[in-house]
Parts: C-alpha cells; structure tokens; sequence
C-alpha cells in the first residue's frame, strides 16, 4: 500500500531552513522605516530653538554690526595684511608638519600592533582635551631656551623658537595634529586591506603597498584632515600667545590681531573676525559631505 502524502493537520507545512515570511510587499523589499509624525512636543521644541538661537545670534549680530561701506578699506590696512598673511603661512606650514608627521603615526596606530598602543592614542588625543594655554606653558618649558630641548638646540644649532614666527608654527602644529590624525586612522581603518595584502603577496614592501596602494585608498581622509588640520591652526589662540607671543609682523596672527583691536578700535576687530567667519564657513562647505550625511 502507499501511505499518503498529504501534510499532517499536527505539522504545519516547512518553510525552507532559517527562511523568515516576506513583509511588506514583494520578496526581497523591505519597508523603509517609518517616522514618527505627529505634534512635536515642546518640552524638545523650545530648548531646541533656544540652542539654535544660542549658535546664531552671535554670528548675526558680529554681520549686522560689521562696517560693509569700509570693509574693503579696512582689508587692505598694512596691520591687517600682515596678520592675514602671516596667519596663512605660518597655518600652511603647521599643517605640512603635520601631515609629514601625523601620517605616519596614523598609519602605525592602524595597523601595527604594538604594547600600549591604547595609551599612544590617548597622548595624541591630549591636545584636543588640554586647554590652548596649558599647551603654551608645555612647549615653553621643553622648548624655551632654559627648557628640556630647548637649552640643548640654542647650544648645539643656535636655534630659538620661543617668540619667533618657527615658534608660530610650532605652537600651531601641537594644536592641530590631532585633528589630522584622527582623520587619517578612522580612513585607514574603513579601507579594504584586501588589496594591501594582494600587493604584498605579489612582493610588494611595506613602504610600496603604503605609497602606491595605501595612500590613494586613504586620501580623500587625509584630505580631510588637513583641511580641518588647517582651519585649527589659523584659528589658535592661546597657544601661540604663550609660546610664541604677540609682536606685529612676526608672530602676531590673526587671532591675536582680533583680541588687540577689539580694544583699541573695534571696527578692525569686526573686520578680522569675518575674514575668519568666511574660512570657517568655506571649510564647512568643502567637507558637508563628510559630515552632513542626513537631508
């Protein structure tokens, strides 16, 4: 006799191994998640416009109380061109320290595995947690000409960095190399080190695979880095200050040009400080697509 071959009415009928029921429409289609809707509670509403309110106001009121039938004029003041230019060569060179320096750490934290490669990270976050000034007094007492290395370069080279425009650079590449770093090691790690390993295993070296396989993959963080790299540096303060001092022509930036007009002639200060809103506002621009991920 055959037995039949209908299914148990005890057992229900098998859906194939591990095979969940399709939602929302055709196999394969997933619903897009749904937001929320409905009357926006106000206990996040007001403090949320608040916050916002806090952000801009400030920016307003320095393009409200900005002198627009003199901008031009005031520009092209020498002190100002001065300060503008210095800030711009001395911030370009921070940020070629950085990447001949910073590149490499990023790549070591990355990928080699080392003893107390926790801590490393952790000393290269420390400048962006010091504060500005805290960093100065550190450079002066390593760098100072009674300092740890400073004492042994004024001998040795007859080189003083302390209240001179290299001091300028130094100051400002202590400040902004975490930024760069950051950058570069969160690059290095979202690359596919598949073809690092392909390259190696047709012969390539080390310093091979990192410049000629690496490097490209990388770039667009490095890229990013050094523009944020940059903009740190031209907008430091507290550090230069300290370390480098503030003389016209010399070590006197941007930043301290801002904090020694606003007492003498404010119109100036308002003058310096757009020039710095309108870099600010470039860099964000230049890297929206970095961080502006949401409509």
């Amino acid at each position: 006799m055959t037995s039949s071959a209908s299914p148990s009415p005890d057992r229900a009928p098998s859906r194939g191994p591990d095979r969940a029921p399709s939602r929302g429409g055709p196999a394969g289609r997933r619903d897009s998640p749904r937001r929320v809707t409905g009357r926006l509670p106000w206990m996040l509403l007001v403090p949320a416009v608040l916050g916002l309110a806090f952000l801009v106001l400030p920016l307003a009121g320095l393009l409200v109380r900005a002198p627009w039938p003199t901008l031009l004029q005031r520009l092209a003041e020498p002190q100002v061109l001065q300060a503008l230019r210095l800030s711009l060569v001395t911030a370009s060179i921070a940020t070629a320290v950085c990447l001949v320096l910073g590149v490499p750490l990023a790549w070591l934290l990355a990928r080699v595995s080392f003893p107390g490669r926790r801590v490393v990270r952790a000393l290269v976050t420390v400048p962006l947690v010091l504060p500005p000034v805290v960093g100065g007094v550190a450079l002066l007492l390593l760098l100072g000409r009674r300092g740890l290395l400073g004492q042994w370069l004024e001998s040795t080279f007859g080189l003083t960095l302390p209240f001179t425009s290299a001091g300028v650079v130094v100051a400002e590449a202590f400040v902004a190399m975490p930024f760069l770093v950051i950058s570069v090691e969160g690059a290095l790690r979202g690359a596919d080190q598949r073809f690092e390993e392909a390259a190696a295993t047709l012969g390539a070296s080390r310093w091979t695979v990192f410049r000629r396989v690496t490097l490209p993959l990388i770039m667009p963080g490095i890229v990013a880095g050094a523009v944020l790299c940059w903009a740190r540096a031209l907008g430091e303060f507290g550090a230069t200050i300290t370390f480098a001092g503030n003389f016209p022509g010399t070590t006197q930036t941007m930043p301290l040009a801002v904090y020694l007009a606003l007492e003498t002639e404010p119109e100036a200060a308002i003058v310096l400080s757009l020039v710095l809103l309108a870099v600010s506002v470039i860099i964000l621009a230049s890297l929206r697509d970095r961080w502006v991920n949401t409509p």
